[in-house]
């Protein structure tokens, strides 16, 4: 079980607060509005009704050594730089932020958090994946430029082994899973021998432009 610090309670702060306690986790939820505080108050290990900027604030709560931080107080730049300051100066090993724009998100970098957080843009990002019929069929972005998708096997795969098809080399991405779709089974590691098939989808890791590649298979 982690600590979990959440600043900002919005429909993203409060998603994630939900979700994360309803994993275990000890919560700490905190937002200046009494009554965002009490919508989630049911759905978190304590909610905080202050100023997420104010160090005093913060520690009174719990923040201090918390094992994340994450920051969702909306359009607000400075609010976000300062929260994020006030969590780092509280010994919170890692602190991920909410933001509304690259510009935003650089601006955090410098900053030094762990991670940036761009929903709007990252959920575009997967609907267009989506929508565009091509072989990827899910996204999740791990890192600036890097990111995890499941694809449809392509029709040239079907009964070549993963040793065959040498992707590490050919394609620069990584096979990390195999989903056969009918029997709705997820086989980590995979057999690099076992001949895929049209029911398989491949979960597969690599930077975007190579995976963009594989798109084009279909």
């Amino acid at each position: 079980m982690k600590r979990f610090v959440i600043i900002g309670l919005g429909n993203f702060g409060t998603s994630v607060s939900g979700a994360l306690y309803a994993h275990g986790h000890e919560v700490i939820a905190i937002d200046p509005d009494g009554n965002a505080v009490d919508r989630v108050a049911a759905q978190v290990t304590r909610g905080v009704v202050g100023d997420g900027r104010d160090l005093k604030t913060l520690e009174r709560a719990g923040a201090r050594d918390a094992d994340i931080g994450i920051v969702a107080t909306g359009d607000d730049i400075a609010s976000s730089v300062l929260a994020a300051m006030m969590l780092r100066d509280l010994n919170v090993t890692d602190v991920y932020v909410k933001v509304i724009s690259a510009d935003h998100a650089r601006v955090m970098q410098r900053v030094g958090v762990t991670d940036t957080i761009f929903p709007e843009h990252e959920s575009a990002l997967a609907l267009a994946q989506r929508v565009s019929g091509s072989a990827l069929l899910n996204y999740v972005r791990l890192a600036p430029g890097f990111s995890l998708q499941e694809m449809a096997v392509p029709s040239c795969w079907e009964g070549k082994t993963l040793r065959e098809l040498k992707l590490r080399t050919e394609y620069r991405i990584a096979v990390v899973a195999v989903h056969d779709v009918l029997q709705d089974s997820l086989t980590a590691v995979p057999d690099p021998d076992a001949k895929l098939t049209d029911s398989d989808a491949l979960l597969v890791a690599g930077l975007d432009e190579d995976l963009a590649t594989l798109s084009k298979l279909t």
